[in-house]
């Protein structure tokens, strides 16, 4: 179904703009329910996305979609932790999911995205979604304040107008509607760059860490390095650090900056010594951002199209998911009750934010360069089980805001967005 290019009719009940996860999770759960959706992506999948570390937190989404047995079946590498590394090359111990939570749910999955993204684009068609590829969302149309449809752009050039009852945008950082409201805001204190690359060959630790996240600081800690291991003897690795500092006027090119990085991070040098570079690098700027509005009349956003996270806890397939099924709930309920105002497209945000914001403030704790979560865990030992929980991406199922007081006494953390909550 999703190898079809044309759109079959021009009126539909739910309109998708983007087919990544978000958009097929989105996709997926209004058509099982029998509404009729189009879902638009202007590339053809497969393709190469960054990302590949899964959240134990998304277990819970993809058991609704019924496509854990085919992550279950699948060789992806299980991801049973994350392991942290400060300047000195010290690791932290392992922050293992299963510690206080046996359930299967707490072993998750390193992904190779382009297959991962096709499982969840082909199951939105599975579940009934109309799915078309090479087809470009070039503008939401208005009527008023009102979402009524799309204008696109076709495989052959052609341009048609597509009307729907919902327009979910998913464009991801394209984010046509926050872009059009003007209401998109970038978090000034994480303008982040990053420069990645997959490797072959690369060192995996044994057992149940084989397949763990590693997350690494330089010796400056001016940098941090990602390693994920992958399936066919690949990892990911990407060094991240502030724009003007990773991006600045160096001499050489991004390879050369990536190197020269590695250069001040040994145990990642360490770990690649027999390794194999697979590709070029490639640079995306991190910039963490969020929409203040996530519904209005007619439309609701989704993913990154609502908001993206610095990439250090590996938060954006988690965030993708869920943003993805709780708008997909407020669809389905609208159309019970014929109510697709922004109250009720967006009666899930303040929720959503508030799960954000925790991830939020473990990141800004990350990038203070006097902290360290071994001597916040040492003099607040209480506290091991809430950073589990979010490193595990419970933010939605359990309340984890009581670690965040005593950290505040060792780093500055962000106020709570609670006004911001208010305007969802």
């Amino acid at each position: 179904m999703n190898k079809r290019h044309r759109i079959q009719d021009d009126t539909y009940d739910v309109i998708v703009a983007g087919g990544g996860p978000a958009g097929s999770t989105t996709a997926a759960l209004v058509a099982e329910k029998g509404h009729r959706v189009l879902l638009l992506e202007r590339e053809r999948f497969p393709f190469f996305k960054i990302g590949e570390s899964l959240m134990p937190g998304t277990y819970w989404t993809l058991k609704r979609l019924d496509v854990l047995d085919q992550l279950k079946a699948s060789v992806f590498p299980r991801k049973h932790s994350v392991q942290f590394f400060g300047g000195s090359g010290k690791a932290s111990a392992p922050f293992y999911f299963s510690e206080n939570n046996p359930h299967e749910s707490s072993v998750t999955w390193q992904v190779l995205r382009s297959a991962f993204d096709q499982m969840l684009l082909d199951n939105a068609g599975a579940k009934g979604a109309e799915v078309c590829q090479g087809v470009g969302v070039r503008h939401v149309l208005f009527e008023g304040d009102r979402a009524v449809g799309v204008r696109v752009k076709l495989p052959d050039g052609a341009v048609a107008e597509v009307s729907g009852r919902v327009v979910v945008d998913a464009t991801g950082q394209s984010a046509l509607i926050s872009r059009k409201l003007k209401v998109k805001a970038v978090e000034p204190n994480l303008k982040k760059a990053s420069i990645f690359t997959h490797f072959e060959g690369g060192l995996r630790d044994e057992g149940i860490d084989e397949g763990a996240t590693l997350i690494l600081h330089t010796r400056d800690k001016d940098s941090w390095f990602w390693y994920i291991p992958l399936q066919d003897d690949r990892v990911s690795v990407g060094v991240v650090g502030a724009l003007d500092y990773l991006l600045r006027d160096r001499s050489g090119s991004a390879q050369a900056v990536f190197d020269e990085e590695l250069g001040k991070c040994p145990r990642v040098q360490e770990r690649l010594a027999n390794a194999k570079q697979v590709f070029p690098v490639r640079v995306t700027r991190d910039f963490s951002y969020r929409s203040r509005q996530i519904a209005g009349n007619g439309w609701v956003l989704v993913g990154d199209a609502f908001g993206f996270l610095d990439p250090i806890y590996s938060s954006g397939v988690f965030l993708a998911l869920k943003s993805g099924e709780m708008a997909a709930d407020a669809i389905n309920e609208g159309f019970e009750r014929d109510d697709f105002s922004g109250d009720q497209l967006g009666n899930w945000g303040p929720e959503f934010v508030r799960g954000m914001e925790a991830i939020r403030k473990l990141v800004y704790a990350f990038y203070t360069r006097e902290f360290s979560f071994a001597r916040f865990l040492k003099r607040f030992p209480e506290c091991q089980q809430g950073i589990v929980d979010i490193l595990s991406g419970h933010v939605f199922i359990k309340d984890v805001s009581a670690i965040f007081e005593p950290m505040g006494q060792m780093c500055e953390l962000p106020k709570d967005a609670g006004s911001y909550a208010a305007q969802v």
